[in-house]
């Protein structure tokens, strides 16, 4: 997860993300660097709009909550925070594929 937060990091500073900039922030933060590891991060980005896919990433959950519950509001905010916990899950899983 480290070398994703670098690469979000890198981009909430307005830098640009390739794998000098992300092994830098790696280091700073005193992680072990594997170059594999940040290559394939790299490669994995190339073509990705990181604003669009976080905004979609945390847009998705909070509009997909009331729906879901096909109830009243009341009903939809106590059944989210479960469903946020298994979307929140499965998003990770998906990280983690990236790295092996």
């Amino acid at each position: 997860m480290e070398y994703v937060y670098a690469a979000m990091l890198l981009h909430s500073a307005g830098k640009e993300i390739n794998e000098k900039n992300v092994k830098a922030v790696l280091k700073g933060a005193g992680a072990d660097v594997d170059d594999g590891r940040v290559k394939a991060l790299i490669a994995s980005l190339d073509g990705i709009d990181i604003e669009e896919a976080m905004s979609t990433a945390v847009a998705a959950p909070a509009a997909a909550a009331p729906a879901a519950a096909g109830g009243s509001a009341a009903e939809a905010v106590e059944e989210a925070p479960a469903e946020e916990e298994e979307e929140e899950e499965a998003g990770f899983e998906g990280l983690g594929s990236l790295f092996g």
